[in-house]
């Protein structure tokens, strides 16, 4: 371990990056979401062009207006208004006495994902920065296995290592949509933010990872 950074050098560069990007784009870090848009990269154009048609805060209500009442009629027991957000709850009838303010009228929507060439550059950085390390300090050496601790630990035939491998992907990438993020995205942003939800998740896949960590080495 001599060749890495101390853990607080690491710290203070992972606290950098996400506070860099949390100003620059006024969004959460995430990997795992951003892999995601990615990879539907035509659908989430698709949602960009929709929403640049409306860029006007006023103007979205005022559709989301218009779309609810033709779903749901002009009757008296219709809602009146566009819906609020998640978990608020709306009045069904106006008050025709009082006068409208600018916060009733425009409701505040918190900021969409970041655009998808965002996205595809975090990705393309971690990549490039992991390559520039991995040759400017001398290690880069192409593999195709896990090295000697995987096979001294686990397996050393190739096809079950490459099944293993593939199986635990699928998993890894399972349990990050259910959890709603990565490591990153709970861990570095979600915690940083006092999240509940970040700190049980994080809580959760560590403590796991520990766990694992420790029925490899001392029980296996």
């Amino acid at each position: 371990m001599s060749g890495y950074w101390p853990w607080w050098a690491g710290a203070a560069g992972l606290a950098l990056i996400t506070i860099n990007y949390a100003l620059t784009t006024d969004r959460s870090f995430g990997v795992s979401s951003a892999w995601d848009r990615v990879l539907h990269w035509r659908r989430e154009r698709r949602l960009e062009r929709m929403d640049e048609e409306f860029t006007d805060d006023r103007a979205r209500a005022e559709a989301l207006a218009a779309a609810t009442a033709e779903h749901f009629g002009t009757g008296p027991g219709a809602p009146v208004g566009p819906p609020g957000a998640y978990g608020t709850s709306q009045p069904l009838e106006a008050d025709t006495d009082a006068e409208p303010t600018e916060t009733e009228d425009t409701p505040v929507a918190g900021p969409g994902p970041a655009p998808l060439v965002t996205q595809a550059a975090l990705l393309v950085s971690i990549f490039l920065g992991g390559l520039i390390a991995a040759l400017t300090s001398g290690r880069f050496h192409l593999r195709f296995d896990m090295g000697p601790g995987f096979r001294n630990l686990v397996t050393a035939d190739p096809i079950t290592m490459l099944v293993l491998l593939f199986v635990g992907g699928v998993l890894v990438g399972f349990g990050t949509r259910l959890a709603g993020g990565c490591s990153s995205g709970h861990g570095l942003n979600g915690c940083g933010r006092l999240r509940p939800v970040s700190l049980v998740a994080t809580a959760v896949f560590f403590g796991t990872a520990v766990a694992v960590s420790f029925l490899l080495w001392k029980v296996i």
